[in-house]
């Protein structure tokens, strides 16, 4: 008898966005691009309230931004938005890590993410972004907070689009980013949640001002 293997059915308008949200960070979709509603039915091939909602999907996770009555774009991060970004995970990754540490508790999940990225041989910047998120998301989930996850994963789309940036602009190395990643795993075995909170923002940081840099933001510091 043959295996059933079950698959989540997910809707067109989940098809259409995640398409979207992938053309996205792949580059597809360029910052400031129009997203009209008639493209977007035209290309998919599907009525235009449909294609809305899918726009809207976008607009909710902040990867598109519009007016009342105005065409949809894609977003256009300034220095002031990926500052802001990067400074909410911050304050919920930090504290994360710092009750991880409490309990000495080390996600298998971040060590397997952090080892995936160990083992890339792909040079695609983008390839790096799929570990790096899954690391930081296994932090947040390991402390088994359903709403401290709700509220970490409400920003996911706009810290993929920052990653997506960084890596895009070649502004960290991966070697960079696995070394960091590995010492703050090594600081939470060893329950030092100060050191690890540090580190993580330290880590962030360094993102953050390279890319605000980039987009034309005068770096801190911390970039260094």
């Amino acid at each position: 008898m043959p295996v059933v293997i079950p698959v989540a059915a997910i809707s067109i308008v989940d098809a259409i966005a995640h398409d979207l949200r992938e053309r996205l960070f792949s580059g597809g979709l360029s910052p400031a691009a129009a997203l009209t509603e008639t493209d977007v039915a035209g290309s998919y091939d599907v009525a235009r309230p449909t294609a809305k909602a899918a726009i809207e999907r976008l607009v909710a996770e902040g990867l598109l931004v519009r007016g009342a009555h105005k065409t949809a774009r894609v977003a256009d991060l300034g220095p002031i938005d990926v500052r802001d970004i990067y400074l909410a995970r911050a304050y919920l990754e930090s504290e994360v890590v710092r009750r991880l540490a409490a309990a000495r508790s080390v996600p298998a999940e971040a060590v397997r993410a952090n080892a995936d990225i160990a083992a890339l041989t792909n040079d695609t910047p983008l390839a790096v972004v799929e570990p790096d998120m899954r690391f930081h998301l296994s932090l947040i989930d390991a402390v088994g907070n359903e709403r401290i996850s709700k509220m970490y994963r409400s920003l996911v789309s706009e810290v993929r689009l920052c990653m997506t940036r960084v890596q895009t602009l070649k502004l960290l190395d991966t070697s960079m980013i696995h070394d960091e990643h590995e010492r703050i795993l090594a600081l939470l075995g060893a329950g030092d949640g100060e050191a690890a909170a540090r580190l993580l923002d330290d880590h962030l940081a360094r993102a953050r001002e390279r890319l605000a840099a980039a987009l034309g933001g005068t770096a801190d510091p911390a970039a260094g």
